[in-house]
């Protein structure tokens, strides 16, 4: 049953489709291949108080997301979300200007789980909300995603409100049916030739799959922070629920070919963070370019706590001090880019101290290691990472379809109790852009799990092997 129900998915959105790595590109906008979006046609400014409205635009999108998940031990899950949103941008006045963005994920009767079974929904589980769903009954969710005042000053960009924010440890990433949102004040400014200074206050934080801001890093259930990503021992009784995130950021250009970003963040009393990124753009010539980048990060305990919080999922056995938010990861990478090629070779490596707490949705393997659905930033964990991926477009071979896959191998460590066995994934990524407004993308991924491993206790950890489907069709207006 579960196979016709995803099935009809599939057929679904194909349909509506009319056909079966290329962004997509409206005559309003970009969408990136990370799903990010680029608005290439904004209002223009005025001179008049009641033109600011007249002379707003409007952004329009329609998306679907269809999810099966097929564990090889345990019951298999699905989801979809039939929705999109609605985007208004004001026009400037004195540089002065306003956006507000509603979001909306609807969920066909046809093809989800159960309210009971909601919490074993896994990527399918962020088109609604477990907690709505679980207090009462309703599935479908619809918010208020973006809304900020924004002011423009030379070079100078602040926002303030409720917006998105893509640093090195935030994003929106928006690859469900709505983004990863936060409401705080934001200023980036270029006005220092090749440099980009960012400092962002965050207050709140909104998840893909919350109607409400909760706190930034405190978990409590489905109500506060409870991203898969979020340490489990911050609970809101004991760090409270009112913490605030800040981040501060400087990328340099001076140099030629040569990108370098230092980043700070940190949740007072808690945690803290410094990493280092460094990209290097090596021509070889016309067409071949290879570009090694590496990334430091150091996380920084400031919570000094007399329990456990070294694990993000609260098992600390195997940990050298679990008391500690102590924490390292260095990452390295080599891209190779030619024509409509591009390949990649990564490696990751996290120190044996604690595990690195990101639940804003920023990875931090992300661009080197990561996989599709992985989280390979728990202690002493290895990961090497190969990519390949070729833009027919590009190559006037087939119009707007484009191909990638990536396969990483994850060496955890086998003597902590609270961390996977270790696994080998492939994924896979098709895109296909329909029309200039239409896009079609269909994600696989395969994961094979050791599933002979015994932990520090002797106790033989999960085989989480599973195969994933993902399809997901956009259209913007």
């Amino acid at each position: 049953m579960n196979i016709l129900r995803l099935s009809l998915g599939l057929l679904g959105s194909i349909l509506i489709s009319n056909s079966l790595y290329a962004s997509l590109k409206t005559d309003k906008l970009v969408l990136k291949d990370n799903m990010q979006i680029k608005y290439t046609k904004v209002p223009k400014s005025v001179d008049r108080l009641s033109d600011i409205f007249e002379n707003g635009m409007f952004y329009l999108r329609f998306r679907t997301n269809n999810f099966y998940w097929a564990w090889k031990n345990k019951e298999n899950n699905y989801a979809s979300g039939i929705g999109g949103s609605l985007v208004y941008k004001t026009a400037p006045l004195n540089g002065i200007s306003a956006t507000v963005a509603g979001y909306t994920s609807q969920n066909p009767a046809w093809y989800r789980m159960d309210a009971s079974d909601a919490g074993i929904v896994k990527a399918g589980k962020d088109t609604f909300s477990r907690y709505r769903l679980s207090t009462s009954g309703d599935y479908g969710i619809s918010v208020l995603g973006q809304a900020y005042i924004q002011a423009d000053i030379a070079k100078t960009t602040i926002k303030v409100g409720r917006f998105l924010h893509e640093s090195m440890f935030t994003k929106s990433n928006d690859t469900k049916m709505i983004p990863n949102t936060f409401d705080g004040i934001s200023v980036v400014s270029k006005d220092i030739d090749k440099t980009k200074l960012s400092l962002t206050y965050i207050a709140k934080q909104k998840l893909r799959d919350h109607t409400t801001s909760h706190d930034v890093i405190a978990y409590d259930g489905w109500i506060q922070n409870d991203d898969s990503a979020v340490n489990k021992n911050l609970t809101v009784a004991r760090v409270g629920d009112d913490n605030r995130l800040i981040i501060a950021s400087i990328t340099n250009t001076s140099v030629k070919n040569l990108k370098a970003t230092t980043a700070f963040m940190s949740v007072p009393d808690i945690v803290s963070n410094l990493a280092v990124e460094v990209g290097y753009n090596i021509k070889i010539n016309d067409t071949l370019k290879v570009i090694p980048a590496f990334k430091y990060m150091k996380q920084f305990d400031n919570l000094n706590a007399d329990y456990g919080v070294a694990n993000l999922k609260a098992k600390q056995d195997g940990y050298t001090n679990p008391n500690s938010l102590d924490a390292y990861l260095v990452a390295t990478k080599v891209d190779i880019k030619s024509g409509a090629f591009m390949g990649r070779i990564g490696y990751s490596y996290i120190g044996d101290k604690a595990d690195i707490i990101s639940p804003w949705r920023s990875q931090p393997t992300s661009g080197y290691t990561r996989a599709m659905g992985q989280y390979n930033w728990y202690a002493k964990t290895t990961t090497y990472l190969f990519r390949a991926g070729y833009d027919f477009d590009k190559a006037d071979i087939l119009d707007g379809f484009s191909i990638m896959a990536r396969y990483a191998i994850q060496d955890f460590d086998d003597k902590k109790a609270g961390v996977l066995s270790d696994n080998n994934i492939l994924n896979i990524d098709m895109r296909q852009n329909i029309k200039d407004d239409l896009q079609l993308k269909i994600r696989l991924g395969f994961n094979k799990a050791d599933s002979n491993t015994k932990d520090i206790n002797g106790d033989l950890k999960s085989d989480w092997s599973y195969n994933e489907y993902r399809v997901e069709l956009n259209y913007f207006y």
